[in-house]
C-alpha cells in the first residue's frame, strides 16, 4: 500500500511538472532562437554552443525534440524516430544555407508541434515508418529554421553550429524517452497522455503567434 501512495505522488508530481512546463512554453514567446542575440558565431566555441542553445531556447523546437523522443515509446525501434528528426534537421539546415526556401517554414514547425502532441494525447500509435517520416519532413523544417541563425558563418563555426544542436537534440529526446520509461513504469500511457496535452497546448499557442506573425 505505501508503495501505491508513493508511486501515486510520484505521478502526481510529474503530472505537476508537466503542467508547469505547458504553461511555461505556452507563455514565453518563439521568437527567442540565438543565444548570441542574432550575432553571428565567429569560432568553433561560438559556433558550437550556439547549436546547444538554439533548440533550447526555441521552445516550439524544444516541444518537438521532446515530443520525438515520447511519441514512439511503444513502437518497434522508436529510437530512431529522433535520430531520423535529428538528420533531417541537418539537412534542413543546408537547405537554408544554400537559399532554397521551404513555404511557411514557421507554420510547419508549430504544426508538427500540435501533431506530434495530438498523437500522444489521443494515444495513438503509429507504425514507426509513418513517425519516421513524419520527424523527416518536420525536420527539414526545424533544420531550416535553425539555419537562420548560421546564416554568413565561416565553416568552423557552422561545423561546430551543427554538431551542437545535434547533439543537444538527441540528447534531450533520448535523455525525456529512458526518464519517462523508468519513472512512469506501469502508467507510460497515462503519463504520455498527460505530456501530449502540454505539449498540443505550447504548439497551439506557437501555431496561434506564426499566425498572427
Amino acid at each position: 500500500m505505501r508503495q501505491l501512495k508513493t508511486l501515486a505522488s510520484a505521478q502526481g508530481r510529474f503530472a505537476g511538472a508537466v503542467a508547469g512546463l505547458s504553461l511555461l512554453l505556452a507563455a514565453l514567446p518563439a521568437s527567442a532562437h540565438h543565444m548570441m542575440g542574432g550575432q553571428v558565431p565567429s569560432n568553433g566555441f561560438e559556433g558550437f554552443m550556439s547549436g546547444l542553445a538554439h533548440p533550447v531556447i526555441g521552445l516550439d523546437h524544444l516541444a518537438f525534440v521532446v515530443a520525438s523522443g515520447l511519441v514512439a515509446i511503444g513502437a518497434a525501434r522508436g529510437w530512431i524516430v529522433p535520430v531520423i528528426f535529428a538528420i533531417a534537421a541537418l539537412g534542413g539546415t543546408g537547405l537554408h544555407l544554400q537559399s532554397w526556401d521551404l513555404p511557411f517554414p514557421e507554420l510547419m514547425v508549430s504544426g508538427s508541434v500540435v501533431l506530434f502532441g495530438l498523437l500522444l494525447a489521443m494515444g495513438r500509435q503509429l507504425p514507426t515508418v509513418a513517425l519516421g517520416a513524419i520527424a523527416l519532413v518536420a525536420g527539414l523544417f526545424h533544420g531550416y529554421a535553425y539555419g537562420e541563425s548560421i546564416v554568413g558563418a565561416g565553416m568552423v563555426p557552422l561545423t561546430a553550429y551543427l554538431i551542437g544542436f545535434t547533439a543537444i537534440q538527441l540528447t534531450i529526446a533520448l535523455g525525456v524517452r529512458g526518464l519517462v520509461q523508468r519513472l512512469a513504469e506501469g502508467s507510460i500511457a497515462q503519463t504520455l497522455r498527460h505530456i501530449g496535452f502540454a505539449i498540443v497546448g505550447a504548439g497551439a499557442a506557437f501555431l496561434a503567434s506564426a499566425l498572427g506573425a
